[in-house]
């Protein structure tokens, strides 16, 4: 597929082979994004890890200080008072069964997390083949599957994203916007980076993580020097 005129462009301004240090390269991804939007920005791993093993598997969760830059909508699946909680606290949506109807039946996504209380894990598991593919399970290793139910919603709204390893044992989160520039990007950079050198898995060998590259919506990869 050819690019366009103006990927080729910014591509230019940016040299494959190097290694830009931190700073310098999240400040190329900002003055290189020229779409019409606010274009997010997003961050690549590579660690040196075999995901096919249970002892090497890399997954949490962590607040970034600056938020994402979106809108977060957030479903709350409870009953009785947890659910008039999950309400007041300024869930987007709140349900019990029907809702769950409403995603089985209808396909119903139009929420960015959902949260739900230990004591609906068996009704929620009737939707875990709709909403596992898409990363919507709740998951009490991520904070969503909680009795605290207004914590989670804060979290959530704040900007808590989750990372884990994919197949092909890299990891892809969003950091914030372009909008928000070099500063605050940075910030988040360092919040997710801390986060994942953290919950670097005992049985890993060798060089944890092996690269790491930032894009924007419409920008080509920008590899940065993280030291791990």
């Amino acid at each position: 597929m050819k690019n366009g005129k103006r990927y080729t462009e910014i591509a230019g301004q940016i040299d494959r082979s190097k290694l830009y240090e931190v700073e310098e390269g999240l400040a190329l991804a900002v003055s290189t994004a020229k779409a019409k939007f606010d274009e997010t920005v997003e961050l690549h791993l590579r660690l040196g890890v075999d995901g096919r093993n249970a002892d090497q598997q890399v997954r949490g969760v962590v607040v970034l200080p600056n938020g994402t830059g979106k809108s977060v909508r957030v479903l709350v699946i409870a009953r009785g008072d947890k659910a008039d909680e999950a309400a007041k606290a300024g869930a987007d949506y709140v349900g019990a069964d029907e809702i769950v109807s409403k995603i089985q039946n209808e396909n119903w996504l139009d929420f960015d997390v959902c949260i739900t209380t230990p004591d609906m894990m068996g009704v929620v598991g009737r939707i875990a083949r709709v909403l596992g593919p898409k990363g919507l399970m709740p998951n009490p290793k991520s904070g969503t599957v909680t009795m605290d139910v207004v914590k989670a919603i804060q979290e959530a709204k704040a900007g808590k994203v989750e990372y884990r390893l994919d197949k092909t044992n890299n990891i892809h989160v969003v950091i914030g916007k372009v909008s928000f520039g070099k500063e605050k990007l940075l910030e988040n950079y360092e919040a997710l980076m801390n986060a994942v050198i953290k919950a670097k898995p005992a049985a890993a060998k060798g060089q944890y993580i092996k690269n790491v590259t930032v894009a924007t919506s419409m920008g080509p990869g920008i590899k940065l020097n993280a030291r791990s």
